[in-house]
């Protein structure tokens, strides 16, 4: 049997709970309208939280693997292109030097000859000092290997090797002295500068499969980050057509609730008409 009390208002009790209840679920979806996020901190869902982090900081530490990425290949365009010049300076030689070989050549035009062959030499060793890129220097002897990071943990790399396409070295075999003053140094030459154009050419081939390497990669990470980040928004982000609609739910709703408490607050004062 319900009882009329003065003490002891219990629809009012009742109206004040709900109007709580809707209070706080309006204050929730204002806050992820806020913020764009269902999910913003660990009180919101703690597991769906920690799982976003985890998530956010495989997509930060991706950042750094592009980064890396990036260097090496920054670094490779440069060693390419340093050692493209290289190869056309030894074309260029070899053109001289083939000039140089013919035993008719008078003396002046020799030694015209023989200036631009030790020019176009030297300026080879002028490129190869100059081929750095952030400290990094693919072509000198001893020259950089590129480590580039391929994964989030720093466990997997993508190596490149150096190429030396310095004077005297492997690849480049004339030597900073080497010169096409008579007919027979410049006969010689020819096949040393053929055979360093060949060497030149496949030592070049490996940085451009190492470049070529890279950017697949960095086009896969790039990917990847993508699919985290879409990943982490699924699991976090609002819906905000939603929450826009359960807005105007909540708060009429609390204007409601506040009627609700309202009348049941009047039901004390109906009592004094029992004691007129």
């Amino acid at each position: 049997m319900s009882m009329n009390s003065v003490n002891t208002n219990s629809g009012a009790l009742i109206a004040l709970q709900n109007l709580n209840q809707t209070s706080t679920e309006l204050m929730t979806t204002q806050n992820r309208i806020n913020t764009g996020l269902k999910v913003s901190s660990a009180k919101d869902d703690a597991s769906v939280w920690a799982i976003a982090q985890n998530q956010r900081a495989q997509s930060t530490s991706l950042d750094a693997v592009k980064d890396s990425l990036s260097r090496g290949q920054s670094s490779l365009d440069v060693a390419i292109n340093a050692g493209t010049s290289i190869s056309d300076l030894l074309v260029q030689m070899k053109g001289k030097a083939l000039a140089a070989s013919d035993a008719g050549l008078d003396s002046t035009s020799r030694t015209a000859l023989n200036n631009d062959f030790m020019a176009l030499r030297d300026q080879i060793t002028t490129i190869v000092s100059n081929a750095d890129f952030n400290g990094i220097n693919m072509i000198q002897s001893g020259g950089d290997t590129i480590y580039a990071l391929a994964n989030a943990a720093g466990t997997s790399k993508i190596t490149v090797l150096a190429q030396d396409l310095s004077l005297n070295s492997t690849n480049v075999t004339v030597t900073a002295t080497d010169s096409i003053g008579t007919s027979t140094t410049a006969s010689t030459m020819i096949a040393t500068l053929q055979t360093s154009i060949d060497n030149v050419s496949a030592a070049l081939a490996k940085l451009g499969t190492g470049s070529k390497a890279l950017d697949n990669h960095f086009t896969f990470i790039s990917k990847l980050k993508d699919t985290i980040d879409t990943g982490v928004g699924n699991l976090v982000d609002a819906d905000l057509a939603k929450e826009s609609a359960r807005l105007q739910a909540l708060q009429t709703k609390q204007q409601l609730g506040v009627q609700a408490l309202s009348i049941a607050n009047s039901s004390a004062t109906m009592l004094l008409g029992l004691f007129r």
